[in-house]
């Protein structure tokens, strides 16, 4: 362990987990790892961190802040207020807010769920999560058509809350082939100074 105060418990393989570790990269900002595998979870001194047993679960200090979008507004207003990852513009903001929701809905329901279905054997129904993650792609497809990124000329948080599921569909069994506008900004997300590519998950998707 290193001298840092920051805390990230969390797994390797989640993409919770990875979108805060990309803004703590981005921000600059010294974390240790703590790795909260599905047993440790379960746990009851992890249930004190978070009593939902989910990561990831940051401790900064004194503070202890579950939920991975919570974190990621947490360490920008505390750490970096003046940075692009949380814009103040008024239009920019709220599409941030709209895509850091449709990371917790539609990305979650999505690509996430058919991922963990096909690799972990999540209890969940294939063919709504592989609905869900084509009415999803079609529409970040179009939207990506003519920019960038998603909320701003510019990376925002809400490109990191959306990257790592959508980066690793094909796990679950979700082509990314028709979507070329969103694999290009795939490519410009991993082209970030600061990233780290989430390890592949072991399993080939079940076909």
């Amino acid at each position: 362990m290193s001298s840092s105060q920051i805390i990230l418990h969390g797994t390797v393989l989640s993409g919770h987990t990875h979108r805060v570790e990309l803004l703590l990269r981005a921000l600059g900002l010294e974390f240790d790892f703590v790795a909260a595998p599905a047993e440790i979870r379960r746990a009851e001194a992890f249930r004190t961190l978070n009593p939902l047993g989910q990561i990831p679960v940051l401790q900064d200090g004194d503070l202890t802040l579950a939920d991975s979008n919570a974190i990621m507004v947490y360490l920008v207003r505390r750490y970096a207020p003046q940075s692009m990852w949380l814009p103040d513009e008024p239009v920019a903001a709220a599409q941030m807010q709209r895509w850091l929701s449709i990371a917790a809905g539609e990305v979650m329901h999505g690509p996430a769920a058919a991922r963990m279905i096909a690799q972990f054997n999540f209890p969940d129904e294939p063919v709504r999560a592989e609905r869900i993650a084509s009415r999803l792609l079609s529409f970040m497809d179009g939207h990506l058509h003519d920019r960038s990124f998603l909320a701003a000329e510019h990376p925002t948080l809400a490109d990191l809350a959306c990257y790592s599921y959508v980066a690793h569909a094909p796990e679950g069994g979700i082509d990314l082939t028709p979507y070329p506008a969103v694999r290009a900004w795939l490519t410009r997300v991993e082209a970030l100074p600061f990233f780290k590519p989430m390890p592949r998950s072991p399993l080939p998707a079940k076909g």
